[in-house]
């Protein structure tokens, strides 16, 4: 019996919480553990509720680039606490917000700021259906874009088809405007477009899949939908939650070098706050109520704490542009190591990395889709959870989650774990 404090606040938490998470990968049940409740986080690491100090590679799924706790971003957030929470008014640190949101991506013209990933993808899904006058949306089997019921939904038997849910509760008829095409099949996209030739309001995908684990865009494929897309009239999305100022500070669009039409950002744009945002091109942002006919509010949005967070970590990796040359050079150190360990012992593992984006797959590869990547054994990644957990090194509880590599992981903490993958 696990006695740790952990367990049995685990246990206490599922009589009042669902499965005792308030997101389910935190419940580690794919890796078949007791979760870990967190007790506090400094620099790249993190403590449990028992005293157990980690080496963290999950950064809060992805907004923990400067490390946990900065201590310009803590300091700027406690000043602002203390001239209170939140006003439901607008204030000039909204504006300074969107004003780097601007600079660091330009095909952001105009930014609409609100509380959580989910809610910017479902408002720039709305904006583009109110733009268009078009009903229907083409998203990729895989990529995540948040729980909003149009959106929770992923390919049947028959990847090119209209979407059934893929969650309790959603009626069918919620899903019956989204189309599911194949992450990088240029040929899925072609039919369901041509099948439904100029009716999609909006193309929406992650640059990089990082909700199946990390899945590059094969060469050509983004300019692809951006091709695509313009021939039809229709917009193009790009989710850049996680890869939002963290592929560089003009995030995936700026890697790749094609500009979508509207972006939604959600993870480093808050500092670690709840804090995301949409936006792009200025005559499509501006059918956004109250300027427009398209309707999204929020009291908390942009609310003066976490505009105060996202304001501090944006302008530090502004200033610092190295960061992103030393956490990518890490990340590609931590893939190294899986691929060695791949050669000296025959396991299957397959490695994808981007920028300080990384995923270990225990599968033969190549992983370049949603079919391959859930080819992964699952029991082979449990395993290694455990392996490296046992080390003090916390990594996803899901074979289908990120790696994060922060600007606070030292060279000694990446040469431990690369020793731990080898182990």
């Amino acid at each position: 019996m696990n006695t740790s404090k952990s367990a049995r606040l685990f246990e206490k938490s599922q009589k009042r919480i669902p499965g005792g998470v308030n997101s389910p990968v935190r419940a580690f049940g794919s890796v078949g553990r007791t979760p870990l409740f967190i007790d506090h986080a400094k620099g790249s690491h993190i403590t449990d509720v028992d005293g157990n100090t980690f080496i963290d590679y999950v950064c809060s799924w992805g907004p923990g680039i400067l490390g946990h706790a900065h201590p310009e971003v803590v300091e700027a957030v406690q000043k602002a606490c203390a001239d209170g929470l939140t006003y439901g008014a607008p204030t000039e640190k909204e504006l300074k917000l969107a004003e780097l949101i601007h600079e660091a991506m330009p095909s952001v013209e105009k930014v609409r700021l609100v509380s959580s990933g989910t809610e910017a993808v479902m408002s720039a899904i709305r904006v583009a259906r109110g733009y268009t006058g078009r009903d229907l949306i083409l998203k990729f089997k895989g990529n995540y874009h948040g729980h909003s019921d149009g959106l929770l939904v992923k390919a049947g038997s028959a990847a090119l088809t209209t979407a059934v849910p893929d969650s309790s509760g959603v009626p069918a008829s919620y899903t019956q405007n989204t189309l599911v095409a194949l992450y990088n099949d240029k040929d899925s996209v072609q039919e369901l477009m041509a099948r439904y030739e100029n009716r999609v309001a909006a193309i929406i995908v992650e640059p990089v899949a990082a909700n199946m684990g990390v899945v590059l865009p094969e060469d050509g494929f983004l300019t692809f939908l951006r091709e695509i897309t313009q021939q039809q009239g229709t917009l193009l999305i790009f989710d850049e939650v996680i890869t939002g100022f963290r592929l560089g500070m003009g995030g995936a669009q700026e890697y790749f070098g094609v500009k979508p039409d509207l972006t939604t950002m959600g993870k480093i744009v808050g500092g670690g706050m709840p804090m995301a945002a949409y936006g792009g091109r200025k005559e499509i942002m501006d059918m956004v109520s109250p300027v427009g006919p398209v309707y999204q509010a929020g009291t908390l949005s942009g609310n003066p704490i976490a505009t105060t967070a996202g304001i501090v970590t944006l302008e530090i990796l502004k200033q610092h542009p190295e960061y992103y040359t030393d956490i990518e050079q890490k990340a590609g150190r931590l893939a190294a190591a899986f691929r060695e360990r791949a050669e000296k012992t025959g396991e299957a593992i397959w490695v994808n990395q981007v920028g300080s984006l990384l995923s270990a797959f225990f599968t033969a590869g190549p992983v370049q889709d949603y079919d391959s990547a859930t080819a992964s054994d699952t029991k082979a990644y449990a395993d290694y959870f455990g392996r490296m957990l046992e080390r003090g090194i916390y990594v996803a509880p899901s074979q289908f989650e990120a790696m994060f590599v922060s600007a606070a992981h030292t060279e000694e903490e990446i040469a431990e774990t690369c020793r731990a993958i080898l182990g």
